[in-house]
């Protein structure tokens, strides 16, 4: 058996089934990274508290999505970069978009490029990002309170591609034309 898992809501602590039945409900499958996370409740139920407050900010499925995508492959988190590109493209991102920031480029609208920019800096530098970074995202027409919903975002997928990276879930069917890895960049 390996040493993570992939639980069914029947195998999972009961603590994690709720969020299990939850996850099956809006995708219509269990993603195997939440299966993973299963194993510890404190860590599936801090991550759907957390991304459930993400999807409630002021920003738009897009554009979350565009965050979560770049959250990913600049971690080098493979499962993510596949879920999330296959989640983008339903939520209307461009596949040139999409594309771009699969291999480290920016996406070609402004804000969006702008977010994908954000992330990326918060995650490179470690949250230690300068006034001008700052000013940047600003100027593209972002307010000072959306910095800090990326951070929320950015917080939110670290906990999917930290799991991703140690725990290595198969990839579902439905993502598998997504496939990247993390030398793909």
């Amino acid at each position: 058996m390996s040493r993570y898992p992939v639980h069914t809501i029947e195998s999972a602590p009961a603590q994690s089934k709720p969020v299990l039945q939850q996850l099956q409900q809006a995708f219509g499958l269990i993603p195997n990274i939440a299966a993973a996370m299963a194993a510890s409740p404190a860590l599936i139920n801090g991550f759907i508290g957390l991304f459930e407050r993400v999807h409630a900010s002021s920003l738009t499925e897009p554009q979350i999505q565009t965050l979560l995508l770049t959250n990913a492959v600049t971690n080098a988190s493979e499962w993510p970069v596949a879920f999330h590109s296959a989640l983008a493209l339903k939520a209307g991102l461009h596949p040139a978009d999409v594309d771009a920031i699969r291999h480290g480029g920016l996406p070609g609208d402004t804000r969006l490029a702008a977010l994908s920019t954000l992330a990326r800096t918060l995650i490179e530098k470690r949250g230690r990002v300068a006034e001008s970074d700052q000013r940047r995202f600003l100027d593209a027409g972002f307010s000072s309170e959306q910095i800090l919903e990326v951070i929320a975002v950015v917080a939110a997928s670290a906990i999917t591609n930290y799991t991703s990276s140690v725990t290595q879930p198969a990839l579902e069917a439905p993502f598998e034309e997504f496939v990247w890895h993390a030398s793909a960049t």
